[in-house]
Formats: C-alpha cells, sequence, structure tokens
C-alpha cells in the first residue's frame, strides 16, 4: 500500500505522524511511504533518517496525497487541506469532528474515509491512541496553568506550592479520566492544594487510594462544582464522552463569579470545550479573558513537546496502521471491530453517532 505523511500545518503543530522507526517497520512489510519534505523536522527527525529508513521524499502536499491510498497525519486537516482529500483516500488522524461541522461536511464531500484516532478501540475497548496525547495534555494543563498564574502574565500571582507559612494555590480538576488523573499527578507533585470533582466515584476512589489524602475528591454535582470553581486558583477542564461534545458544565455566570486573575484550562476545547466561554485558541495566541479570568484552550497542547509526543503517538497507531496496510482498509474494518469503531466518516455518511447527533446529520451505520 501507499501510505502519505503530510507536514502539519495547524499553527505550532510540529508533530509528525510516524518515527522513523515506524517507517523502517512498514517498508519492510513491502509497502511505500511517501513523506513530505521536513514532516520530521519539527520533531527533532530529520530527513536522513527517514529516506534512511526507506522513506520516498515529495515536495508537496499535493503530492503527497496524490499518490497516496492511506494518509497518516497528526491533527485533523486544515481548511487548506481540504482540496487534496479524495474519494480513494483513507485518513487516519485525530479528527475530533464533533467540535467542526466545517470539516464534517468537507470529509463527507470528498467521499474519503475518515478514521479518527480518538474514538477507534482495542480488542478490549480501551482508547488507547487517546491516551498518550491526554497524558501528555493533563500534565501539561498545571504546568501552563502555573504560568499564567504568574502576575506579569495576567493571573493573580500565586505560586500553586506555597512556601512554608503561605496557603499553596488550589487546583480544582473536573474530570477523573486520562487527563484528569495526569493533571492530579503533577499538581500534587508541585505541593498544590489539589480537588478532583467526578461522576465516575470508581475513578475517585482510586484517586483517594494512589494520594492517601492529600487529594479531595467530590462527586460531581452543579452546587458541588460552583462551589469548588468559585474557590480555585487555577480550573482544569478535563472531561470527555467519545467522539460527543464536551458537556458545558462551568457557566458564563460561574466564570464571574471566580477569583480576579484565576485561570481555567479548557483541555475539553478539542470537543468544543466544558465551559460557556470557551472558544478555541492556538499557542500563537494561547490566552483570552473574560470577565477576569484567563482561558486557555489551545486545541493541540501536545504540538509543542513534539519529540515526546510523536513517540507517544507513534506507539499506540503503529498496530492499527500496520493491520490497515497488511488487510487493506476494507479487509480490516471487517475484522477489527476497534477500528471499525474509528470510523467517523465514510464515503458521504456519517458513521459515528455522536458525531452525527452534535450536527444534526443522518446517523448511517458503517
Amino acid at each position: 500500500m501507499v501510505i502519505g505523511v503530510p507536514k502539519e500545518v495547524k499553527d505550532h503543530e510540529f508533530r509528525v505522524a510516524v518515527t522513523p522507526s515506524a517507517v523502517r517497520h512498514l517498508v519492510s512489510l513491502d509497502h511505500l511511504v511517501l513523506m513530505e519534505q521536513g514532516a520530521g523536522e519539527g520533531s527533532g527527525f530529520w530527513d536522513d533518517e527517514y529516506r534512511e529508513a526507506g522513506a520516498k521524499f515529495v515536495e508537496s502536499p499535493r503530492d503527497v496525497y496524490g499518490d497516496a491510498e492511506l494518509i497518516l497525519k497528526v491533527k485533523e486537516p486544515q481548511p487548506q487541506e481540504y482540496q487534496y482529500i479524495q474519494r480513494h483516500h483513507t485518513i487516519f488522524t485525530y479528527l475530533h469532528l464533533a467540535a467542526s461541522q466545517s470539516l464534517t461536511e468537507a470529509l463527507m464531500a470528498s467521499g474519503c474515509t475518515a478514521i479518527a484516532y480518538e474514538t477507534t478501540e482495542t480488542a478490549h475497548g480501551e482508547l488507547s491512541m487517546l491516551r498518550p496525547m491526554s497524558e501528555i495534555a493533563g500534565r501539561m494543563s498545571i504546568q501552563i496553568g502555573a504560568h499564567f498564574l504568574e502576575r506579569h502574565q495576567g493571573g493573580r500571582g500565586v505560586l500553586l506550592g506555597g512556601i512554608p507559612g503561605v496557603t499553596p494555590g488550589h487546583v480544582v480538576i473536573i474530570g477523573s479520566g486520562v487527563v484528569g488523573a495526569s493533571a492530579t499527578k503533577v499538581a500534587v507533585g508541585m505541593g498544590a492544594r489539589v480537588t478532583v470533582l467526578s461522576i465516575d466515584v470508581g475513578q475517585l476512589r482510586h484517586l483517594d487510594d494512589l494520594y492517601a489524602g492529600r487529594v479531595t475528591t467530590l462527586v460531581s454535582r452543579p452546587q458541588v462544582l460552583d462551589d469548588a470553581v468559585k474557590e480555585a486558583d487555577l480550573v482544569i477542564g478535563a472531561v470527555m464522552i467519545p467522539g460527543a461534545k464536551a458537556p458545558k458544565l462551568i457557566s458564563r455566570e460561574l466564570i464571574r463569579h471566580m477569583k480576579r486573575g484565576a485561570v481555567f484550562v479548557d483541555v475539553a476545547v478539542d470537543q468544543g470545550g466544558c465551559a460557556e466561554t470557551t472558544h478555541p485558541t492556538t499557542h500563537s495566541d494561547p490566552v483570552y479573558v473574560v470577565d477576569h479570568v484567563l482561558h486557555y484552550a489551545v486545541t493541540n497542547i501536545p504540538g509543542i513537546v513534539p519529540r515526546t509526543s510523536t513517540v507517544a503517538l507513534t506507539n499506540a497507531t503503529l498496530p492499527f496502521i500496520v493491520r490497515l496496510v497488511n488487510q487493506g482498509v476494507e479487509e480490516a474494518l471487517k475484522t477489527e471491530m476497534g477500528l471499525a469503531r474509528g470510523v467517523n466518516v465514510s464515503g458521504g455518511r456519517v458513521t459515528c453517532r455522536a458525531v452525527a447527533e452534535s450536527h444534526g446529520i443522518p446517523f448511517d451505520p458503517l
């Protein structure tokens, strides 16, 4: 099979879909890997490394898409890439279609098959390709929040860990899944006062056992959430419903009652965000202020630690890529239920119920 790897074009997106070692493995299986020049440079993987691994290089994204059957990316296709996507393509990447009707419609119009990393499952029902980036985003959310709490960044001027005799900063994490647990780990390590809210009592019990009383765990209900957010210096939005829009748990009215100079990092922004005041930002312009609260809502947080992110992503995606190229896309989707669950759009149809419901588009199962 001919596999295409274009260079990512999203703002400050330095990741690449595959490492040189992954390319070497795919080539050893008698597949052709076409790469756009410089695709791996942002992650510190140079063209010569990919050439030595057996990749063939082309100069433009048009050339990558033109000859390839399977397109491997990191982030969802950007508007300038829509023109390259054709019916014969299978696009394998993070899509987050519930947050973008325009991309959903563009993929439908192309007739391609679009498989989302974030909804593809293992044989055990795990979202294995979502996990590593969620782990990175969760960890980074705390260091990002700590940075923007600095007074010269517009924050409250609070040191999360405090010092002897001074109360540490209060971090409130909404959600106890992979993002929430990863954020909790770093916040506790920094010495912050940490509160985690979730509707999953089992996950809360695990965090309570893990941190032996160093974390306050609360079952999330509207009044409980409101009270915690009002007292926070830093709020992390870490809620997720696979494939669907994130629930709007934080109202504009609640934002008004937060502390002046508090920071809200909405990691759920890929799926539309969990606050009424959330709108996507970029690494070039990451924050905005609503009612004296700093909002950070970058949609590709792991993109600025690309070396770590690219290796972690490839570790998760390569087994699925091998199935697609060795069996062929059609056969792999017939025999691998987890891969089939990853298909969000195919042949002009929306095949993911959560995406269809998010946009009021008919759901047409694969």
